[in-house]
């Protein structure tokens, strides 16, 4: 491991955050948007500087990370410049970051929340391609005034019929957010995706 994990922080950590964490939040409000991260984070690769920048807006000492593939000097940056603990234990983790080809058959392992408590669930960051160029999804549901279309490139096999068995437990579920260089996609439980 080198000592990348200390560079590539926030320049400006409180405005840095404020940004990054409005630009997410905003994803998640009209599902199908592309939210810019550039110039906020540098993560050592192979993470994406949208997920470093999503982490570390979001991540703290009391949310544990999982790493579904080990990135030794992304986890040691993302420990450092959050206090995020990274764990092993999956149950616990509130963000995943997933290999770039995640097994989707896994993803119920992750934590969905509980009847009393649905928040207490997992938000899973998936590496693709290009969040543009793929085959077409059509997205309906909340934040989407009819229907809207994205075409990410790279996404992992039965991953339409995952996300369905995921809506279809609302309002336990985990949000998903699609993770490509600077930019980034929200998904969250409530989005119908359909192949178009």
């Amino acid at each position: 491991m080198s000592l990348a994990f200390v560079d590539g922080g926030f320049a400006e950590p409180v405005f840095g955050s404020q940004r990054a964490f409005r630009a997410l939040m905003d994803a998640f409000a009209r599902p199908g948007s592309i939210a810019d991260f550039a110039g906020l984070a540098g993560p050592p690769r192979p993470m994406s500087s949208a997920a470093g920048a999503i982490l570390l807006a979001l991540a703290d000492n009391d949310t544990p990370v999982f790493f579904e593939t080990d990135m030794p000097d992304a986890q040691a940056w993302v420990g450092f410049h959050t206090g995020a603990p990274i764990t092993g234990a999956v149950p616990s983790a509130r963000f995943v970051h997933l290999a770039d080809d995640s097994d989707t058959t896994a993803w119920s392992r992750f934590a969905v929340g509980t009847a009393e408590y649905p928040d207490r669930s997992a938000t899973l960051l998936l590496p693709v391609a290009s969040l543009r160029g793929g085959e077409r999804l059509s997205l309906s549901g909340p934040g989407i005034e009819t229907s809207s279309d994205i075409a990410p490139q790279g996404l992992p096999k039965g991953f339409a019929d995952v996300m369905a068995a995921n809506r279809a437990g609302f309002p336990l579920g985990f949000d998903l957010v699609l993770v490509s260089g600077s930019e980034a996609l929200a998904l969250p439980r409530t989005t119908r995706i359909q192949e178009a």
